[in-house]
Parts: structure tokens; sequence; C-alpha cells
């Protein structure tokens, strides 16, 4: 496997890769639960700023989705320009880190509210996307499955005149384009026509139940809650925090910025992600 040179850690990062070295050792099995943090030296955006304000207007709702035409046709016009910037995206030294975690067994399950697939990509065996993956589009009428990939090009090809549009782009395969998009065509389920949607859980949805027994029935079974690049805002993550509370778990969130569980937390860390990885593994027996 090719991993990204180890990057350069600084004092501030490596006194927090100490404190965090020292965390890890004295609880050496834990649910580990990562957030948009981990990804943004992949080039992909997150949604918060440091104190856990919007950067931009919030994403697509599920409600508005399923209901209304124009919002899926405004979904997939921006997607064109920012699904390839997830499709594209490789993984940056964080996410080999955490894979080292795991390898050294000090994690069982990652949990990650990222749809990038980019922890498997960098080697970690056993993730749990908490919030599905976007590089796979399900069929909410008849469960049709397919590669995100195949309605992207259906997209592009029957909507040619929108190829050539550019913009920023946003968390989760969006983009901040503001155009007509009344003329946009959207590709159909190919089995039944019924509504295509990227299998991830959109704001307004909610977290299949499996997922969320799966991760608690991990985190009982851990001796802490080790929280990477989240700050925490969205209840499907926070809900973790507030069971290793209820449980006595002891908790460490290393993010750069506020988190909602700052006041919770046995160790916070505001520092930046990769380096203090490296260096508390620079720090952990091998």
């Amino acid at each position: 496997m090719t991993t990204d040179p180890a990057p350069e850690v600084n004092e501030h990062s490596r006194q927090a890769g100490e404190q965090l070295s020292a965390f890890i050792q004295h609880h050496p099995n834990l649910l580990i639960l990562t957030g948009a943090g981990v990804s943004t030296d992949s080039g992909i955006p997150d949604y918060r700023d440091g104190k856990g304000a919007w950067k931009r207007k919030q994403p697509v709702q599920h409600q508005s989705f399923m209901a209304e035409d124009k919002v899926r046709r405004r979904y997939w016009g921006r997607s064109l320009i920012g699904w390839p910037v997830i499709r594209n995206a490789q993984p940056n030294p964080a996410h080999f880190l955490v894979a080292e975690l795991e390898r050294r067994a000090h994690t069982r399950l990652v949990v990650t509210q990222n749809v990038d697939r980019l922890h498997q990509r960098a080697g970690s065996q056993s993730v749990l996307d908490l919030h599905g993956r976007a590089d796979e589009v399900i069929c909410m009428d008849c469960g049709y499955r397919c590669n995100r990939d195949e309605v992207h090009e259906r997209c592009s090809d029957m909507n040619p005149d929108f190829r050539h549009f550019s913009a920023a782009t946003a968390p989760d395969g969006d983009a901040d384009l503001d155009v007509d998009f009344s003329d946009f065509q959207v590709a159909d389920c190919p089995h039944c026509g019924g509504i295509l949607k990227p299998d991830v859980v959109f704001f307004g949805d909610f977290v299949p139940k499996p997922r969320v027994t799966r991760a608690l029935d991990v985190l009982r079974e851990s001796d802490g809650l080790l929280v990477i690049g989240s700050s925490l805002m969205v209840y499907s993550g926070f809900r973790f925090c507030r069971y290793a509370r209820e449980w006595g778990k002891p908790m460490a969130t290393l993010n750069l910025g506020h988190t909602r569980a700052d006041d919770m937390s046995t160790l916070k860390l505001d520092a930046r992600i990769g380096e203090t990885l490296q260096a508390a593994l620079d720090s952990l027996p091998a």
C-alpha cells in the first residue's frame, strides 16, 4: 500500500500527540468516530467553521429531495461538478494513521460520518459508514442499486448544456452553483422509473437502526471513545458521546475548533489532525 509522506509535526501538534498517546495507552481499545475534518486535507470541503457554524447554506433535505422535482434537478445538476471531487479524492495521512491505529489493535471499529470511503481506501478493515456511501445510488421505489458514476454519466449525456459550468465544490458531492435548473433532465431508475438517490443519509433523514446498534455494541465493549475531525453538531454522531458519558467511558476529541462535546471530554485537543495523529503514533509502542 502506498501512503502519503508523514506530515511534519510542529510543537503544538507534538504536545497534543503526546497527550493523545497517553490517552490511548490508558484506554487501548477505542471506538473511533470520524467526521469531515479527517477528509479536508483530501480536498473535500467540510460543513462548519471552527465555532461549529454553517459555512454555507444547509445541504439538501431528505423530505424536499423526495417531494420536489426542482430540488432533485438542482441536486443532480450541481452534482455534475461536485461528485467528481469526491470520486477522485485520495486518502490523506490522517486516513492512513487511523488505519494504523486499527493495525495496532487500538480499535475494533471506525465509525465515520463521511460518505467518501477514504478510510477503506487507506486500508481500514472495519469501517461503519454511518451516513452511507456517496459512490452508490439506490432507487427509492424498487431498491435497484448501481454505481454513482453510471448516473453521473447519464445526467451528463442528457444535459450537455450543463457541462461547461464551474463552481466551488461543497461537501458530499454538492457545488455552489446557482443557475436555472428548470430544464435539467434527471436520470430515473432504469427498472421502474422511480427516484434515484445517492445511498447516503440526507439531512432530515434517520440513520438505519442496525448501524447505530452495531456502533453502540462496540462502544459498550470498548475502553473509551476517540472522536476525530467532527464538531459533533449533528446528533447522529453526538449520540455516541452521550452514551459514552452515560456508560462511564472516557472520551477524547481531536478537532480544529469547538465541538458539541467539549464539556464531556476527558481530553480535548484543538490541533491539526494528521500531525497530531502522527505524533501520537510515534509515541505509541509499534
